[in-house]
């Protein structure tokens, strides 16, 4: 009983140093999705739904403790039309547990097309995560050139007046924005806002400065020139900060980079570049594990078990790397033979961003995986792999209790959350085999097996290793896992940016 306790005391820490921050200034947070999304029902009434998306889960701390403005992109028509008839002031949210206002930018919807469907996805989000083959994409052309004048630097224009109007003149506001969504709108608002503390912080990878090269030097360095302009940006991890570090340094001409300090001198500023590997809140994923809701989805998932059990809980999208995990399980099946009838894998899968042709392709090529794999090592009814395409969090962490082994094989994630959800609910003393490029790494290499995510092979044997681990190993790894999770949990990762911020000079 004494944990809640400690976080208790740890989180009333963060809202006392909050308050210090402020010091009576304005809070404006700003991401592409907010806290709150606003549905038209059938009858023509709106109703206000959680938002959804990573961002949104990592700070529902913050949103139920503290009262600021979160500035989000109008999501669909229900959300366009709380800004027409609020004509674009922000509106408090309704929603229990929210304390936060919402101000919504409505973007035209094809400039906004442009901004997010050409330039933030697949532009930003495939180069990010090293997904481009380079001898043929990506193709910059006019098209994209239009998407990123006329799309994605327009809509951040509109972030940034928005942060702006909404900063209504104080003097040193604390401005908060969110992810490759918004690379611009810093230079945007310290034009305007001179003194205001601006921090970025980056939910995705930070790819090197060759793979930057890729795109046209008129966008990498307006994006490293921008994030100069911020006081901080934040990463996942210490590779992504001196990843953009030496990017500043490779693109920005008369940028001083001290990569001790890890810092950036730009334009007669400081930016410093810090890593705060983002978390979980550990009692409410518990919270949630222990459910009726969840009881009801675990009961219905024994029956889909094998002797040993394998789980996988990811988007279906290229970056998470599923098809590779499927062929290292048929690997296993096939070096390990008495493992056929005896060890299943259940796939949890969500679908993402199926609008965009490659998702599509991906998609099916995990289907047709599946299916070859199922028809080679089924036996009298028996079937190694079963996918469930849904988006249920509540299944995946019922699933999440159930798994002797949790494969995380993407080829890169800034973090990883599902990586420590899986070991804080486990009921079995679970082995997590986490690819070495997943930002979670860093911190759980003290009880997973790192994998590299390429190595197919190398995979397989992990799967036995984890499999065929002794019942003590297996404790004592979940247990280290569990420690530093429990230790680093979202409140520690706000309380670092925090103590940050309360550090900066006037």
């Amino acid at each position: 009983m004494q944990q809640p306790a400690i976080a208790s005391r740890e989180s009333e820490d963060v809202w006392r140093l909050l308050d210090d921050v402020l010091q009576g200034e304005r809070l404006i947070l700003a991401s592409n999705r907010g806290p709150m999304e606003h549905h038209v029902q059938p009858n023509g009434d709106l109703q206000a739904r959680r938002g959804s998306g990573g961002v949104v889960t990592a700070l529902s701390g913050l949103t139920g403790q503290a009262e600021f403005t979160w500035i989000a992109s109008a999501m669909g028509e229900g959300d366009r039309r709380v800004a027409a008839a609020n004509q674009g002031r922000a509106v408090r949210s309704p929603l229990p547990g929210q304390r936060v206002s919402v101000r919504y930018v409505t973007t035209a919807r094809r400039t906004y097309h442009k901004y997010y469907n050409i330039i933030c996805n697949p532009l930003l989000w495939f180069l990010q995560h090293y997904m481009w083959s380079s001898p043929y994409t990506p193709r910059v052309d006019g098209v994209i050139y239009d998407a990123w004048e006329n799309g994605y630097a327009q809509v951040n224009r509109e972030f940034a007046d928005a942060i702006i109007e909404e900063a209504g003149g104080g003097a040193r506001p604390l401005v908060m924005l969110h992810d490759y969504h918004l690379y611009l709108a810093p230079g945007m608002v310290r034009e305007a806002l001179p003194q205001a503390r601006v921090q970025l912080f980056l939910h995705i990878p930070w790819p090197s400065s060759s793979y930057w090269e890729l795109l046209p030097g008129v966008m990498r360095n307006a994006i490293c020139a921008s994030l100069c302009h911020a006081d901080i940006v934040g990463f996942q991890s210490e590779r992504d900060a001196r990843a953009f570090l030496d990017s500043c340094d490779t693109f920005l001409d008369g940028a001083e980079v001290d990569y001790n300090a890890r810092t950036v001198r730009f334009g007669g500023r400081e930016t410093l570049a810090r890593a705060y590997p983002i978390s979980i809140n550990v009692d409410e994923v518990r919270r949630i594990a222990a459910s009726p809701r969840a009881a009801e989805y675990e009961q219905r998932l024994r029956e889909r078990l094998g002797e040993q059990t394998i789980i996988r809980v990811d988007r279906a999208e290229p970056s998470k790397n599923i098809i590779r995990g499927f062929s290292a399980y048929e690997a296993l099946l096939e070096r390990h033979p008495e493992f056929i009838g005896r060890v299943k894998f259940l796939a949890f899968l969500v679908p993402s961003r199926t609008h965009i042709r490659q998702y599509q392709r991906y998609l099916d090529e995990v289907d047709q995986a599946v299916q070859r794999i199922n028809r080679r090592f089924e036996r009298q009814g028996w079937e190694p792999i079963t996918v469930f395409y849904e988006n249920n969090y509540i299944q995946a962490i019922a699933a999440m209790r159930l798994y002797d082994v949790l494969m995380v094989n993407s080829v890169i994630d800034g973090m990883n959350l599902v990586s420590k959800e899986g070991p804080v609910v486990n009921e079995r003393d679970g082995v997590l085999v986490l690819s070495e490029s997943a930002g979670a790494h860093q911190q759980l290499k003290v009880g997973s097996l790192p994998v590299a995510p390429a190595d197919v092979e190398g995979t397989a044997r992990a799967l036995h290793q984890a499999l065929t681990m002794p019942a003590e190993e297996r404790a004592a790894r979940n247990r280290a896992m569990v420690e530093v999770i429990s230790e680093q949990d979202i409140t520690h990762w706000l309380r670092r940016q925090l103590e940050d911020v309360a550090a900066l000079r006037p």
